[in-house]
Protein backbone atom coordinates (compact mmCIF):
# COMPACT_ATOMS: atom_id res chain seq x y z
CA UNK A 1 0.00 0.00 0.00
CA UNK A 2 1.19 3.24 -0.93
CA UNK A 3 0.86 6.53 0.54
CA UNK A 4 -0.47 8.60 -2.82
CA UNK A 5 -1.17 11.97 -0.93
CA UNK A 6 2.25 12.52 0.24
CA UNK A 7 2.99 15.51 -1.63
CA UNK A 8 6.49 15.99 -2.72
CA UNK A 9 8.59 18.53 -1.22
CA UNK A 10 9.66 22.03 -2.09
CA UNK A 11 13.45 23.49 -2.32
CA UNK A 12 12.17 25.79 -0.13
CA UNK A 13 10.91 23.11 2.49
CA UNK A 14 13.97 21.14 1.91
CA UNK A 15 16.25 24.24 2.72
CA UNK A 16 13.93 25.50 5.50
CA UNK A 17 14.34 21.83 6.69
CA UNK A 18 18.38 21.97 6.14
CA UNK A 19 18.33 25.09 8.00
CA UNK A 20 16.71 23.86 10.83
CA UNK A 21 19.36 20.51 11.24
CA UNK A 22 22.27 23.39 10.68
CA UNK A 23 20.87 25.39 13.38
CA UNK A 24 20.37 22.44 15.69
CA UNK A 25 23.97 21.04 14.75
CA UNK A 26 25.43 24.82 15.77
CA UNK A 27 23.01 24.56 18.90
CA UNK A 28 24.49 21.39 19.73
CA UNK A 29 28.22 22.25 19.25
CA UNK A 30 27.36 25.39 21.22
CA UNK A 31 26.47 23.24 23.81
CA UNK A 32 29.67 20.59 23.66
CA UNK A 33 31.89 23.46 23.33
CA UNK A 34 30.50 25.17 26.81
CA UNK A 35 30.22 21.94 28.46
CA UNK A 36 34.27 21.53 27.49
CA UNK A 37 34.86 24.77 28.68
CA UNK A 38 32.82 24.03 31.64
CA UNK A 39 34.81 21.00 32.03
CA UNK A 40 38.37 22.56 32.05
CA UNK A 41 37.34 25.19 34.52
CA UNK A 42 35.89 22.64 36.83
CA UNK A 43 39.14 20.46 36.58
CA UNK A 44 41.40 23.90 37.24
CA UNK A 45 39.30 24.33 40.06
CA UNK A 46 39.74 21.04 41.48
CA UNK A 47 43.59 21.31 40.67
CA UNK A 48 43.71 24.33 42.31
CA UNK A 49 42.26 23.16 45.51
CA UNK A 50 44.74 20.01 45.64
CA UNK A 51 47.39 22.49 45.21
CA UNK A 52 46.46 25.07 48.10
CA UNK A 53 45.57 21.97 50.48
CA UNK A 54 48.85 20.66 49.85
CA UNK A 55 50.38 24.25 50.38
CA UNK A 56 48.08 25.30 53.54
CA UNK A 57 49.54 21.33 54.97
CA UNK A 58 53.05 22.49 54.30
CA UNK A 59 52.44 25.65 55.83
CA UNK A 60 51.11 24.37 59.02
CA UNK A 61 53.80 21.85 59.22
CA UNK A 62 56.42 24.55 58.43
CA UNK A 63 54.64 26.81 61.43
CA UNK A 64 54.53 23.88 63.72
CA UNK A 65 58.38 22.82 63.26
CA UNK A 66 59.96 26.26 62.79
CA UNK A 67 57.45 29.11 64.58
CA UNK A 68 59.33 28.97 67.42
CA UNK A 69 62.71 30.19 65.61
CA UNK A 70 62.46 33.72 66.64
CA UNK A 71 62.66 32.50 70.54
CA UNK A 72 64.81 29.41 70.24
CA UNK A 73 67.45 32.15 68.55
CA UNK A 74 66.79 34.68 71.69
CA UNK A 75 67.35 31.62 73.47
CA UNK A 76 70.22 30.97 72.64
CA UNK A 77 72.53 33.60 74.65
CA UNK A 78 71.32 33.04 77.63
CA UNK A 79 72.55 29.45 76.79
CA UNK A 80 75.97 30.78 76.02
CA UNK A 81 75.98 32.59 78.90
CA UNK A 82 75.16 30.02 81.26
CA UNK A 83 77.79 27.40 79.55
CA UNK A 84 80.43 30.18 80.09
CA UNK A 85 79.74 30.61 83.75
CA UNK A 86 80.25 26.91 84.63
CA UNK A 87 83.68 26.91 82.00
CA UNK A 88 84.66 30.89 84.37
CA UNK A 89 84.18 29.07 87.99
CA UNK A 90 87.51 27.95 89.42
CA UNK A 91 88.46 25.14 91.14
CA UNK A 92 88.39 27.13 94.41
CA UNK A 93 84.79 28.66 93.62
CA UNK A 94 83.58 25.42 93.18
CA UNK A 95 84.05 24.12 96.62
CA UNK A 96 82.51 27.81 97.93
CA UNK A 97 79.92 27.83 95.62
CA UNK A 98 78.75 24.35 94.95
CA UNK A 99 75.00 24.76 95.54
CA UNK A 100 74.88 27.78 93.19
CA UNK A 101 77.25 25.91 90.24
CA UNK A 102 75.12 22.82 91.10
CA UNK A 103 71.67 24.82 90.38
CA UNK A 104 73.68 26.47 87.15
CA UNK A 105 74.17 23.08 85.99
CA UNK A 106 70.47 21.56 86.77
CA UNK A 107 68.92 24.36 85.29
CA UNK A 108 71.46 23.87 81.61
CA UNK A 109 70.21 20.62 81.79
CA UNK A 110 66.67 21.45 81.48
CA UNK A 111 67.58 24.45 78.75
CA UNK A 112 68.86 21.15 76.52
CA UNK A 113 66.02 19.06 77.29
CA UNK A 114 63.59 21.33 76.47
CA UNK A 115 66.32 22.31 73.50
CA UNK A 116 65.96 18.66 72.39
CA UNK A 117 62.48 17.98 72.79
CA UNK A 118 61.49 20.90 70.45
CA UNK A 119 64.38 19.78 67.81
CA UNK A 120 67.09 22.05 68.53
CA UNK A 121 70.54 20.15 68.85
CA UNK A 122 73.78 21.72 69.14
CA UNK A 123 76.37 21.47 66.36
CA UNK A 124 79.33 20.96 68.71
CA UNK A 125 82.83 21.16 66.33
CA UNK A 126 85.75 19.69 67.74
CA UNK A 127 89.28 21.29 67.51
CA UNK A 128 90.83 19.31 64.30
CA UNK A 129 87.46 18.79 62.40
CA UNK A 130 87.46 20.02 58.94
CA UNK A 131 85.67 23.46 58.75
CA UNK A 132 82.18 23.10 56.72
CA UNK A 133 80.95 26.56 55.65
CA UNK A 134 77.28 25.35 55.99
CA UNK A 135 77.54 24.49 59.60
CA UNK A 136 79.99 26.64 60.71
CA UNK A 137 81.12 30.67 60.53
CA UNK A 138 84.94 31.23 60.82
CA UNK A 139 85.29 34.04 63.67
CA UNK A 140 89.56 34.32 62.52
CA UNK A 141 92.06 32.17 60.76
CA UNK A 142 95.37 32.36 61.61
CA UNK A 143 98.40 29.96 60.24
CA UNK A 144 98.81 26.96 63.23
CA UNK A 145 102.13 24.59 62.72
CA UNK A 146 100.71 21.13 62.97
CA UNK A 147 97.35 21.74 61.10
CA UNK A 148 96.01 21.24 57.35
CA UNK A 149 94.27 24.98 55.78
CA UNK A 150 90.59 24.82 56.84
CA UNK A 151 91.10 22.52 59.87
CA UNK A 152 89.03 24.00 63.45
CA UNK A 153 91.67 25.70 65.72
CA UNK A 154 89.32 27.07 68.36
CA UNK A 155 85.77 26.79 69.03
CA UNK A 156 84.44 29.77 70.11
CA UNK A 157 80.25 28.96 70.55
CA UNK A 158 78.36 25.85 69.68
CA UNK A 159 76.02 26.18 67.06
CA UNK A 160 72.27 24.99 66.96
CA UNK A 161 70.18 23.44 64.23
CA UNK A 162 66.40 23.71 64.47
CA UNK A 163 65.19 20.63 62.92
CA UNK A 164 66.96 20.32 59.55
CA UNK A 165 67.46 24.02 59.40
CA UNK A 166 70.51 26.15 60.77
CA UNK A 167 69.46 28.45 63.53
CA UNK A 168 72.58 29.50 64.44
CA UNK A 169 76.09 28.61 62.93
CA UNK A 170 78.96 27.50 65.40
CA UNK A 171 81.28 30.16 65.92
CA UNK A 172 85.19 28.72 65.06
CA UNK A 173 88.71 29.56 64.26
CA UNK A 174 90.29 28.21 61.07
CA UNK A 175 93.82 27.16 60.20
CA UNK A 176 95.23 28.61 57.24
CA UNK A 177 98.03 27.43 55.38
CA UNK A 178 100.76 27.09 57.67
CA UNK A 179 103.49 30.12 57.59
CA UNK A 180 106.80 28.71 56.65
Amino acid sequence: MTDDNVEPQSLDDLAAEGDAQDDLIGKLADAEAERDEMRDRFMRALADTENMRKRSERDRREAENYGGSKLARDMLPVYDNMRRALQSAEEADKEVNSALLEGVELTMRELISVFKKHGIDPIVPEVGDKFDPKLHQAMFEAPLPGTKAGDIIQVAAEGFMLHDRLLRAAQVGVSSTPAS
